[in-house]
Formats: structure tokens, C-alpha cells, sequence
């Protein structure tokens, strides 16, 4: 019996276009007889629909084309990710599930039973758990057919949940002997290893093969890898499919012995971090953009900085050089290499760049607040006059031009505020959110050693100590820690979720502890008028982190409390 696993990139809600996705990958393994052809969870959906689900006309057109995709299956079957309806009269509206087709008949479906209510997950919100455990018999196989986070109920890289059902096993134990994993599993920059584990542990408790489809590309906030992977009852790989690109893998399986043989030979790519970082967000951007079709090109306010320079070079990448509009907009603070920096790397990648001062929009905005401003100490209102003037001329060209505007904030600044709404916060979408100022740097340096493999970052922008520029001889330095321990102890609040007490007695200075811990409590409100971002952290901003603006807990907790 001849397997395929495809990892396909869905549009959420385009299902006629992501059912001809489905189809096109069905008739590709009929003709390469393939016996079977597994495709992502919620594949002719979109991974994450979200609320979608709750308009009857979309769950209506949904069931409707499951019975035309059925209805075109062939000599391959076809197991798919979708959503059923619930007929019972209790019970949401609704199961996550999983099909399979034959010769234009349905042979099963099987509902989702683990539903992940935590961080970017909602499903409780929509769907009915599954609680029937019956493997489906295919040409004298028995296949475990699970979604998902089914196969995630004893591992995860934070433990939000420990289930007391293990859907795998109840499989195994009903005489399942091959597991086949439908997912939608987003990148973070641990998943990639902690998946295989996961894989690799199942398969050695239940000494069962695994053929797992997970989906590639990214909507909105969330980035996926694909990652697909077949293993053989050892536990030892067979196939790999390709990170961040549709692609398929194929394997033999053997009905008698149920052995499984590579067929493709491939076994995916393996990145560092740096490299895992930047072709997420590089998809991200990509689809984002490409996906919305509301912009032929975006917008990056070149500061002659590291965070500009690196979303440029995202940007470039993404969508190619002629599709990136760059604008440098110097003001009285600014030093010589925040124009001529910005024009080397203009340069170096190819993009086109405009200058275009502020001074006289600044001393406007100074005249016009005298009366208001006389005999005050200039401050940080002065400052963020500068941040908002740009901000007004990136959002000016893109209202003129129809271009999208990137956001250039870092994960660090908006962390702690070093922000300015309606200012450098402006944007479509925040390219480099979710990556740490240290990261950021990581990434441009390696992008000029193993990427480009030449000094397409210039040397300048990356030995330039960070200043914001909007007051003489400014460093980020007199507002912030260095970066390298504001990055350390921001890990440890935000994504290990540590107290104030845990952080200083893992060994950090207690002032700056309490100093970062208060910028990022904070600091919400900014955030939630923020552009969205790209999820690559396993605790991001956006819609998976959701704190309170108005609270006086987090921060004073353990008995340490703000004066």
C-alpha cells in the first residue's frame, strides 16, 4: 500500500479555492497511484476559522462541498480535515473532524476529542468532543485516525493541560495498527524538535507507525511549518516533508507486517534558529500580504537601524525587491548614517527609497504647541512628535498609493512600552513583533554570513549602538537595560510565565527586575492597539496572551509589591 502525506496552504474561508487545492493534490497521487491521501486538519476550512464557524451559511456551504470532494474521489482514498455537523440536540453546533472517501463514498468520520482552549486556541468555542474510539479498516489495515491536538495529551511546550484521555492509546487499544494525525499545528521556534519528540514518543509507547499531515503557510498571527512526517513502528524516520513550503511525502506500507518504506526519500531541512526565525516571518509577511490582495507593495520607514533593516530584508525576500518601498525621514537628531546607512542598504537590496525630512513638519508641530509648551522642560511629548510626524507620512503614502505599511517594532520595545502609539506603532502588520532585539541582530548577522554570504546588512547598521533619535545623543540605553539582560528576564516573565520573586532568585538584579516587570504590565494598553503580528515565540502578543489593562496583581505578587 503506497501513503502519501501532503502539507497544503489553505486560505481561511476560500473553500472553493482550497477544495481545488484538495482536489489537484488528489488527482497528483491517483496519478502517481498512491492508495491513500492525507491532507491537513480543517484543510478546506483555513486553520484558524474562528468565528466564522458561527454563521450558519458558511458551516451550510462547508458541508456541502465535504459531499463534492467526497463525491470526486477515485481509486485514491482521501482522508481530509473539515467540519461536520452536529445532529444530536445538545451539544455545540459542530465537530472538528476528519473524513475519508472512496470511489465517491464516505468510509468515515471521525470528530476531534482533545479541543485546546489555551493560549491562541479556542475550540471549546465552537466545537462537540468526540467520544467514540473506532479505528477505520482500509484495504485489511485498521487506522487510528486522530486531529491534532489528540496526539499532544502528554507533551506540549508549556503544560496548559494534562488530559485524562489519550486518544492514541484508546485507538491502539480498539486494534488500531497504523496512526494516521491530521494537524494544524503553528510554528513557534521550539516545535519543530519538540513535535518530532512528541512523534517519537507515541510511536515508541504504542510501537504503531505514524503518517502525519500538518498544514504549511500562515494566517493571520499564526505561522505553519508543515513539517510532515512518517515513522516507522521503531520510532525511526521514513519521511520528512520540507518547513515553511507545500510539499509531499510518500511510504509504502506493508498490510501483512505493517512495515514502513520510504518512497520519496526525503527528510526535510534542518535550521537553526536564526534561519527557523527568519523564514517564518518571511511566510508570514508573504502570505499576509499576498493573501489579503489589498496592496501590490509595502512601506518600511528606513531609520538606519537594525529593526528597519531586518523588516526590509524580510520584506524584500517575502515579496520580492520591486514590491518594497523604503522611506527615510531624518529629523535635527538624526546622525549622518541614519540617511547614508539607509541608502546602502536600499541599495544592496535593490529596493527604491525616498527621503523625506520631518524638520519642518517637527518645528510646525513646536510653534503650533507654544503656547501650551512655554516654560516646560522638553520631554518625551517633544520626542514622540517626531515618531507621529513619520508616522503621518508612512500612512499618507500608503492612503495615496494603496501601499501596506510595516510595522519595524522589535518584541523587546514592545515589551516595555519603547513604543510610540500612533507613531512607529503605524502598520498593516508587525513584522518582527514576536522576535527579541537580541534575535533581531542574531538573524542580520547571520543573514550576511550564511544567507546572502555577503555585507548585504551594512557592517555600520549592525555595530550602531540602538538609538531612537529623537533627542541629542540618545541611546536606548538610558531608558532601557542592555539588551541582553532586559531579553533574559522578558523570557522569563512573558513565555516561562516566572514571578518577580522566581526571576531574582534564578539570579537577577532585583531592581531591574522590578523595573521590566512594571514597563511590561504597563505597557498592555499600547499593546492592544497594536498591529498584528507574527506568532513564533510559544507566548506571543496578540490574541494568545490576554492580560488585563486594568489590574494589581501580576508584577506585586509573592509579597513584593510597587510603592
Amino acid at each position: 500500500m503506497k501513503i502519501r502525506v501532503a502539507q497544503l496552504n489553505p486560505i481561511v474561508g476560500d473553500i472553493d479555492g482550497n477544495k481545488r487545492k484538495i482536489i489537484n493534490a488528489m488527482r497528483l497521487a491517483e496519478n502517481d497511484e498512491m492508495d491513500i491521501l492525507i491532507v491537513p486538519e480543517l484543510c478546506l476550512l483555513g486553520y484558524p476559522p474562528m468565528d466564522l464557524l458561527e454563521r450558519t451559511t458558511f458551516r451550510e456551504y462547508v458541508y456541502k462541498t465535504n459531499e463534492e470532494i467526497i463525491s470526486e474521489t477515485g481509486e485514491t482514498a482521501l482522508i481530509f480535515g473539515t467540519i461536520t455537523a452536529n445532529r444530536s440536540e445538545t451539544g455545540r453546533k459542530m465537530y472538528n473532524a476528519a473524513l475519508m472517501a472512496h470511489q465517491g463514498k464516505l468510509l468515515a468520520e471521525v470528530h476531534k476529542t482533545l479541543l485546546p482552549t489555551y493560549d491562541v486556541f479556542d475550540e471549546y468555542r465552537y466545537f462537540e468532543p468526540n467520544v467514540d474510539f473506532s479505528p477505520v479498516r482500509f484495504k485489511g489495515v485498521s487506522f487510528g485516525i486522530t486531529v491534532c491536538e489528540d496526539i499532544w495529551n502528554h507533551q506540549n511546550e508549556y503544560q496548559y493541560h494534562l488530559y485524562s484521555i489519550a486518544p492514541a492509546k484508546k485507538l491502539k487499544e480498539a486494534g488500531a495498527q497504523v496512526l494516521v494525525n491530521i494537524s494544524a499545528s503553528p510554528f513557534t521556534k521550539r516545535k519543530p524538535d519538540l513535535r518530532f519528540q512528541m512523534l517519537q514518543g507515541h510511536v515508541r509507547d504504542l510501537k504503531i507507525p505514524i503518517f502525519y499531515a500538518n498544514q504549511v503557510g500562515a494566517n493571520t498571527e499564526l505561522v505553519f511549518d508543515g513539517d510532515s512526517t512518517i515513522l516507522n513502528a521503531q520510532g525511526q524516520l521514513c519521511e520528512r516533508a520540507s518547513l515553511f513550503e507545500e510539499d509531499y511525502v510518500d511510504a509504502s506500507l506493508n498490510e501483512d507486517t505493517k512495515e514502513v518504506g520510504s518512497i520519496t526519500e526525503r527528510k526535510g531541512s534542518g535550521y537553526g534558529s536564526e534561519e527557523l526565525l527568519f523564514r517564518a516571518v518571511t511566510l508570514g509577511l508573504r502570505d499576509y500580504v499576498n493573501k489579503l490582495k489589498i496592496a501590490k507593495k509595502v512601506i518600511v520607514g528606513l531609520s538606519g537601524g537594525i529593526d528597519s533593516t531586518l523588516v526590509a530584508a524580510i520584506a524584500a525576500e517575502a515579496l520580492g525587491p520591486d514590491r518594497v518601498m523604503g522611506v527615510t525621514m531624518p529629523s535635527k537628531f538624526s546622525s549622518s548614517g541614519s540617511v547614508t546607512d539607509s541608502e546602502l542598504l536600499a541599495k544592496n537590496l535593490g529596493i527604491e527609497l525616498h527621503e523625506l525630512a520631518i524638520k519642518n513638519i517637527y518645528d510646525a508641530y513646536i510653534d503650533t504647541l507654544y503656547p501650551l509648551f512655554k516654560d516646560t522642560a522638553f520631554n518625551v511629548a517633544e520626542e514622540n512628535i517626531q515618531s507621529r510626524a513619520r508616522g503621518v507620512i508612512l500612512m499618507s503614502i500608503s492612503n495615496k498609493f494603496g501601499h501596506m505599511v510595516l510595522n519595524t517594532g522589535n518584541k523587546s520595545e514592545m515589551a516595555v512600552g519603547y513604543c510610540t502609539l500612533y507613531g512607529d506603532m503605524a502598520g498593516g502588520v508587525s513584522v518582527i513583533s514576536d522576535i527579541y532585539k537580541t534575535e533581531v541582530y542574531a538573524i542580520s548577522k547571520w543573514l550576511n554570513e550564511h544567507y546572502y554570504k555577503k555585507e548585504i546588512i551594512p557592517q555600520s547598521i549592525i555595530d550602531k549602538e540602538p538609538s531612537a533619535e529623537l533627542r541629542p545623543n540618545q541611546k536606548d540605553t538610558d531608558s532601557l537595560p542592555e539588551y541582553a539582560q532586559l531579553d533574559a528576564v522578558l523570557r522569563a516573565y512573558i513565555e516561562d510565565q516566572l514571578s518577580q520573586k522566581e526571576i531574582i532568585n534564578n539570579g537577577y538584579n532585583k531592581e531591574l527586575v522590578e523595573k521590566v516587570v512594571r514597563l511590561v504590565d504597563l505597557n498592555e494598553y499600547k499593546r492592544r492597539q497594536a498591529a498584528p503580528g507574527f506568532r513564533v515565540s510559544p507566548k506571543a502578543f496578540g490574541f494568545g496572551r490576554r492580560m488585563p489593562i486594568v489590574q494589581k496583581w501580576t508584577g506585586h505578587e509573592n509579597g513584593i509589591h510597587s510603592k
